[in-house]
């Protein structure tokens, strides 16, 4: 059997957990996404946040946080309006509705990290440090940066040297 990539074992680890979390939003009768965790979070902390703040508070790119407020919107959770010093900026805000939501989902959320205590406890290594150890490996040298270093390496026949 063929071992898969590195990028294929991630979809799927991505898959199982969103698919499950998913499933118990779903189950506790609200429409969520586990994509608006990291929206919801940074609103709870701060009453009103434009798209760029929310992004660095909730350790996601611009692009993501836009896309996901676009959503969020469409489904009434949250709500834009122009900012107090310039109108061109945008701040989002919780609707009546997201913050209505937030008990349940906060429900949702002690389950998923006890859910995540219980996987890490299954494992030889807890998986959330490794990921914290991932980012933190990939923010000193990005994925990027190691394909280029090792298509050097392959090119020039060090890589063929280092697998025997």
């Amino acid at each position: 059997m063929k071992k898969s990539s590195l990028g294929t074992q991630l979809r799927h680890l991505i898959e199982l957990l969103d698919g499950a979390v998913s499933a118990a939003y779903e189950e506790a009768g609200l429409r969520y996404r586990p994509r608006y965790t990291p929206v919801m979070r940074v609103l709870m902390a701060q009453d009103a946040a434009s798209i760029g703040a929310i992004a660095a508070a909730a350790g996601i790119t611009q692009p993501a946080a836009t896309q996901t407020v676009a959503l969020m919107i469409k489904e009434g959770l949250v709500f834009a309006s122009a900012g107090p010093e310039d109108g061109r900026q945008k701040l989002i805000q919780l609707t009546e509705q997201g913050r209505s939501m937030l008990p349940a989902i906060q429900r949702c959320w002690q389950a998923t990290a006890g859910a995540a205590a219980s996987l890490d406890a299954d494992l030889p290594y807890p998986l959330s440090q490794l990921l914290q150890q991932a980012i933190a490996a990939l923010d000193n040298q990005p994925f990027g940066a190691r394909i280029r270093d090792a298509a050097v390496r392959a090119e020039d026949g060090t890589e063929s040297r280092k697998t025997r």
